[in-house]
């Protein structure tokens, strides 16, 4: 097994650009699961609109109520786009009320949304020979993308946290793509202590591998440390990034 000590050789590009602000319309809303919401949005400011890493965000921007010029973001993935269409496509997922996920409930076609971004792309080469995702339902656009991009017959396996069974996707991939599903309803700790101990019960196949990881703050973080400290991940093969924080 790799240990974390030595030096990683696949290419891993950290790409930056100036970001861009984007007023889209939106042209339809359809909710794919019933707490999954997908968003199309169409503007010519989406003539030259990139998004070369699968977790790339863009920032939303939510005017607050009764305070003119006021705005509160939130960050969301690509899910596709298509400069020559001009269009945009976000997945919502209503895992818990606030200003993103009341916005995405009530939207609907001729709306219209600011967009900034992606002002940065992480991009992984696709050569690793297997990967590991790992997310709950927010963590699904990134995970099914990267899915989709991957390259005929590496191995794939995602681990998935969902708080209804009704909410998983399929993807069409060329990937010897592999998923677990955890169903877990309650949205508490216990409920992340159930993904990592799912996590920890994975077999590392054999030669490089790539882990990505996105979940709940404490959950990304416990997460991440275990396959670095447990499990010998070098530290340049994964990634972990907090969705979003549960209320204290």
């Amino acid at each position: 097994m790799i240990t974390k000590t030595e030096k990683p050789t696949h290419h891993i590009e950290r790409l930056h650009w100036e970001k861009r602000s984007r007023t889209l319309r939106v042209t339809s809303v359809t909710r794919l699961t019933p707490n999954m919401q997908r968003i199309t949005f169409q503007s010519d400011d989406l003539h030259d609109f990139a998004s070369l890493a699968h977790d790339d965000h863009v920032k939303i921007m939510l005017p607050v109520a009764g305070e003119a010029d006021s705005f509160v973001t939130r960050e969301y993935t690509p899910r596709y786009f298509d400069t020559q269409a001009r269009t945009l496509v976000l997945d919502f997922a209503l895992h818990q009320h606030g200003p993103a996920n009341d916005w995405a409930r009530r939207a609907k076609t001729g709306d219209t949304l600011i967009v900034n971004g992606p002002g940065k792309s992480m991009v992984v080469a696709d050569d690793f020979d297997w990967y590991l995702l790992i997310g709950d339902a927010t963590a699904l656009p990134a995970i099914t993308r990267r899915v989709e991009q991957l390259r005929a017959g590496v191995h794939v396996t995602s681990i998935i946290m969902l708080a209804d069974a009704a909410d998983k996707q399929a993807s069409v991939t060329a990937a010897n793509w592999q998923t677990q599903w955890l169903i877990c309803e309650h949205d508490s700790v216990s409920d992340e202590q159930a993904l990592l101990v799912t996590a920890a019960a994975y077999q590392f196949p054999p030669g490089d591998g790539y882990i990505w990881i996105a979940a709940e703050r404490q959950a990304a973080r416990a997460l991440r440390a275990y396959m670095v400290e447990q499990r010998g991940q070098p530290e340049a093969w994964i990634k972990s990034s907090s969705y979003w924080t549960r209320e204290e």
